[in-house]
């Protein structure tokens, strides 16, 4: 055979491996495109498809007068991905430090890392796509080591790992909410691998103005606590999202987008609260706070023809842009103590007794009780009657009128027998003791009222003066508007409207009737009788406004500590209203244990709450243009002859 061409055998092993080339290759080719089809194009899907959230922004919190007191700032949370810089953009990268707020150095070490940890957690790959989330309550971790936590979670986001087991690293955070004018200078830079996420931050702008009302929402955007967690269905909004491709530089393909879906902002929610009423009461907190240093107390201002409360606020109380900064313990300082906290009202109780035995006319104010008395028979059996206060002693019959301006204990007690367990029982749940008010801010309770037939032979001689029942200070204010009210009760209000995205009204509320308690003629009288106790012939002088008739009641209830008084730690309040003749504004002032910061003593209620009382009325009245009832010099309720204070 001529040695131009090939063996035979060389022939055959050459085409045997053309043969088997071709043969590997189509069944490579049907593998891929038959037997595999599907897993590789789901797997292309994956790669190209992404879905992107945008996210909706939640609503507004307006005062009354359509001041923001919450509200949602858009900003954009800048990252980079490593594997898409080019080294040509490293020229840029001081202009991009100083816009992101990021030294030269920290910004290097970032855009240097390509790679994470073998054992690094894969996160989210689209950082808008979805968010991590905590719980921002009272219990588990500290907000702080939350917040910490949630940053770091979110900061670098992992890809599947390589050979050595390490992942590349597909988005590390550069910084956590810039604004829109900073992140569109940044893309003015023109880097590749540098992009961001549009996200809202709430913000309160008040900082600590009406913080128990308004609730916070946690860096998660969850709502925790106040209207923000009861109106979140309004004010949370809808995300939108988009369905598209992208290519290998995780450009959007748009011709490929399948899927948008726009974002449907939050409604805005309009709170009867008026930040000017609400500052003035805070500011009288304060000043409560520096000089009887309470162990808390609360202060809450309504309108008593509609219920619409106009300032609630708590001390101790906290800041909402910095509620995870509290410090140890501080948690105690979320707590809304006028509507999750209890106390024994003390003598402002009284008024359901008389209000109780002169609407179903078993007394008028002229009539006499001998207070007295030791004790009293009660369905047969003596009861002991309960004592005065250490500066009262009556040596004379005291009428209705006296024992409501002079606050008599025994006089109160000799009410409530004359009525009975079982009517005067069913008073004080009808003025709305011993169930919830409804008030949406979460964490109410209903105080304590025990049935009848758990009382003993004491309760039918102490509820009457304010003991043996527990209420909240939110529950007590709302029983003094059923005098103020004209007999009814009414639900404590906060809300008033809710207004869609562009300024429409699409639900509005208005006076919530609970029931009536007593008749109008009652509480005229009732209202009458409780003015004088704001004047000479009374026990609060302390409380008067010149020019305007003041009605309301002192307490002054020993704290009970393991079932037993104890002296020099009392809850003081004031809760009343005026004019009274043509009640415009209520108001409750509340305060825990100021006894030890106290010159001289017992905090009585007209001592240390019925001042404040005055001074956040006197601020009240040229604010809210309240015009004076009717002179005091013809008021007929101090025209009454009365005892000696």
């Amino acid at each position: 055979m001529s040695k131009g061409f090939a063996s035979n055998y060389r022939v055959v092993v050459l085409a045997s491996l053309v043969l088997l080339s071709f043969a590997g290759l189509g069944v490579r080719l049907v593998w891929l495109h038959v037997i595999d089809r599907q897993e590789l194009l789901d797997t292309i899907e994956k790669a190209r498809r992404q879905i992107t959230i945008e996210h909706a922004r939640r609503g507004d919190i307006l005062d009354a007068r359509d001041n923001i007191l919450a509200t949602s700032r858009s900003l954009i949370d800048l990252g980079v991905d490593p594997q898409l810089l080019r080294p040509e953009d490293e020229k840029k990268w001081p202009q991009l430090a100083a816009l992101a707020g990021l030294t030269l150095p920290e910004l290097a070490k970032i855009l240097n890392t390509r790679t994470s940890r073998p054992d690094a957690v894969v996160a989210p790959k689209s950082p808008a796509a979805g968010s991590l989330t905590f719980d921002f309550g009272l219990g588990g971790r500290k907000d702080e080591e939350k917040d910490e936590a949630d940053t770091a979670d979110d900061a670098t986001q992992v890809g599947e790992p390589d050979a050595n087991g390490e992942r590349p690293i597909q988005w590390a955070k550069l910084s956590d909410g810039i604004s829109e004018s900073a992140y569109a200078a940044i893309q003015q830079l023109k880097i590749r691998g540098i992009y961001g996420n549009r996200v809202y931050r709430r913000v309160y702008p008040h900082n600590e103005l009406a913080a128990h009302v308004i609730g916070y929402v946690n860096r998660a955007e969850q709502p925790v606590t106040g209207i923000e967690s009861f109106a979140d269905f309004y004010l949370h909004g809808q995300d939108g999202w988009m369905e598209g491709e992208k290519d290998g530089r995780q450009v959007e393909l748009a011709q490929f987008r399948s899927r948008d879906v726009p974002a449907a902002d939050g409604y805005s929610v309009e709170l009867s609260i008026d930040a000017v009423v609400q500052h003035i009461v805070e500011a009288e907190l304060a000043t409560i706070a520096e000089k009887y240093r309470p162990e808390k107390a609360t202060i809450i201002v309504s309108d008593p023809r509609t219920g619409f409360i106009l300032a609630l606020a708590n001390t101790p109380t906290f800041d909402l842009n910095a509620y995870n900064k509290l410090g140890p313990g501080g948690e105690y300082r979320l707590r809304n103590i006028a509507v999750a906290d209890m106390y024994e009202p003390g003598s402002v109780f009284k008024i359901v007794a008389a209000a109780g035995a002169l609407n179903d006319g078993l007394v008028t104010p002229e009539t006499t009780f001998d207070c007295t008395l030791e004790s009293i028979m009660v369905d047969g059996v003596e009861r002991k009657l309960p004592r005065e206060d250490a500066s009262d002693h009556f040596d004379h019959p005291l009428s209705v009128a006296d024992i409501i301006a002079l606050s008599s204990n025994k006089g109160a007690a000799q009410l409530g027998v004359l009525l009975g367990a079982r009517r005067f029982y069913n008073y004080v749940r009808a003025f709305g003791f011993g169930s919830p008010t409804g008030f949406p801010v979460g964490g109410e309770v209903g105080g304590l009222v025990h049935p009848v037939e758990k009382w003993d032979g004491l309760t039918i001689t102490r509820m009457p003066m304010g003991q043996s029942v527990e209420v909240t200070p939110l529950q007590m204010h709302a029983a003094m508007g059923v005098i103020a009210s004209g007999g009814i009760l009414l639900r404590p209000q906060l809300i008033r409207r809710i207004r869609d995205a562009s300024g429409e009204v699409v639900y509005g509320l208005g006076r919530a009737v609970v029931r009536r308690v007593i008749s109008e003629a009652t509480a005229r009288t009732m209202a009458q009788l409780l003015s004088r106790v704001a004047s000479d012939a009374g026990n609060a002088p302390e409380a008067a406004i010149p020019g305007y008739d003041v009605a309301g009641k002192t307490g002054t209830a020993q704290k009970a500590v393991n079932g037993h008084y104890i002296e020099h730690h009392h809850v003081s309040s004031f809760v009343g209203f005026f004019p009274a003749s043509n009640p415009q504004v209520a108001i409750s002032v509340i305060l825990d244990d100021c006894d030890e910061n106290l010159v001289g003593g017992t905090a009585f209620g007209h001592k240390v709450a019925a001042p404040s009382f005055r001074h956040i009325g006197e601020q009240l009245i040229p604010y809210l243009d309240i015009q004076p009832g009717i002179d005091d010099a013809t008021h007929p309720a101090i025209a009454m002859e009365g005892g000696a204070r």
